[in-house]
This record gives structure tokens, C-alpha cells and sequence, in this order.
């Protein structure tokens, strides 16, 4: 697939977009929806990387592209979102370091078609990205200083680590991944665990809140098992990489609704 087509297929594929729904508004009313969103950045930023290795395994690859092209409008979206909202110099300011280092991390993604060699490179700068972002998310829950910006912060969190996991899963399988790879990987497991261990015990936790960290707890045990997953051969490798995609996205799609559901906490 030449450039072109690689773009043309990523936006003709953005139409009905994510896979589950994010609010229609294009402006931050409050604090915890600033959270939320600066929280939601830090997971693109893994969700990225994890498309990007797909599309060049042909992993899930319809999916993929939709995920791939929706990512990059969601986070530039909300990117100007935060810009405006920012209510610190200091969050002004990670914020313009954050745009800064978007462009380059933008760049590398649609620069080419995904390949092995470019892959490398968005291994190391999707790090700086997420970085950045989190940053400015725990100021935002800083500024806040509830327990509810908290929960909104640590759920929020659980997205980013779902797409990790996944994102140096497919990294290993494609033969890209770095040396410390499956030592980051079972790092963000370890964390995963521990925070739904605290979501899970929060006093703050409303009937519904309870029933979605029932469900994330349930689709955790086939992502675990699809991410343990070691292939012998190529057919068995291409079906447990495509496995880890779609777990991936369940998990997410639960622990982005619990992230809402904390974020309309008083």
C-alpha cells in the first residue's frame, strides 16, 4: 500500500469512528472533563503506537485503520480542547510541549505506511508523548484536589495501560520491540491490577460504577489470557495478535465509561 492509499483508507474509514462514543461538545466546562480528556490523551497516545503495529501486521486490519485515523482527529481535537481550558501557567506550558512533541509523534505515524524501520522510531516517541501527557493530566487533578478528580485521573489511567499492554505485545510479535519490552509489559499489568484493586474498594462507587468495574474485572481475564498467548506458528501468531486487539478495545471501551461515570461524581 503506497502513502496515498494508506491515508486515503485512514480517512475514509474515520466516518462512524471509535467504536464507542464520546460526547459531542468541543469545549471543557468543568475540571474533572479536563482530567478526563488530558487522561483520554495518554491512552491515544499508546492507542496510536498499538494501530500503528497492527496496520503493518495486517492485524485487524479494517479495524485498525479506523482506530488509527480516529485516535489522530481525537487527540488533536482535544489537544485545542485543553489548550483553551488550561487554568495554570504550568499546564500552559506542558501543554505547548505536548503540541510540540504531537507534530513529531504525528509526523512519524503518517509519514510512510506503518513498516518495521519507522516502527522503531514511534516506539520511542510515543513514550514522550505519553509522558507529557500525563503530566499534564495530574496537574489538572492537582488544580482539582478532590477525591472524585482522583478517580477520575486513576480510571482514566486504566485506558492508557490497556492500550500499552497491547501496543508491546504487538511490538514483540512484530519484531520491533525493544530489549525491556516484556519487563514495560508486565509492569503495566502489575499496575492495572493494583488500581482496579482501588477503583474496585472506592467508597465513592455508585450502583452503576459497580456494575462496569464487574465487566471490566470479567473482560480483564480474556485480555490477560489473549496477551499470555505464545505462538508456534504464523497462523497461530497472526490469530493471538488479533485476539489482543480485540480485548484490547472491550476493556477499553468499559474502563472509558467508568472514567465518565467518575467524572460526574460531585
Amino acid at each position: 500500500m503506497d502513502r496515498r492509499h494508506f491515508l486515503r483508507a485512514g480517512v475514509a474509514a474515520s466516518g462512524s469512528l471509535f467504536g464507542f462514543a464520546y460526547a459531542a461538545d468541543t469545549q471543557i466546562t468543568h475540571i474533572n472533563d479536563a482530567i478526563n480528556k488530558a487522561g483520554r490523551q495518554r491512552m491515544l497516545s499508546q492507542r496510536l503506537a498499538k494501530s500503528y503495529l497492527q496496520i503493518g501486521q495486517s492485524i485487524d486490519l479494517i479495524r485498525s485503520n479506523k482506530i488509527f485515523s480516529a485516535s489522530i482527529m481525537l487527540f488533536e481535537r482535544q489537544l485545542a480542547e485543553l489548550e483553551v481550558f488550561a487554568p495554570t501557567a504550568d499546564n500552559k506550558a506542558t501543554l505547548l510541549e505536548l503540541r510540540k512533541t504531537w507534530l513529531r509523534y504525528k509526523g512519524a505515524l503518517v509519514s510512510n505506511p506503518p513498516n518495521r524501520q519507522d516502527a522503531k522510531a514511534i516506539m520511542l516517541i510515543n513514550e514522550e508523548v505519553l509522558t507529557l501527557a500525563h503530566a499534564a493530566t495530574v496537574q489538572l487533578e492537582k488544580s482539582s484536589g478532590t477525591a472524585a478528580a482522583r478517580l477520575v485521573n486513576i480510571a482514566g489511567r486504566q485506558r492508557m495501560l490497556s492500550q500499552r499492554m497491547a501496543k508491546f505485545y504487538q511490538a514483540i510479535n512484530w519484531g520491533v520491540a525493544s530489549s525491556d519490552a516484556l519487563i514495560n509489559l508486565a509492569k503495566a499489568r502489575d499496575e492495572f491490577l493494583l488500581a482496579m484493586t482501588e477503583l474496585a474498594n472506592s467508597p465513592k462507587n455508585t450502583a452503576a460504577i459497580k456494575l462496569e468495574i464487574v465487566l471490566a474485572q470479567q473482560q480483564w481475564l480474556f485480555f490477560d489470557q489473549a496477551l499470555k498467548s505464545s505462538a508456534s506458528t504464523q497462523e497461530s501468531k497472526i490469530r493471538y495478535a488479533t485476539n489482543v486487539a480485540t480485548t484490547s478495545e472491550r476493556i477499553l471501551e468499559t474502563m472509558d465509561r467508568i472514567t465518565g461515570l467518575y467524572e460526574q461524581l460531585a
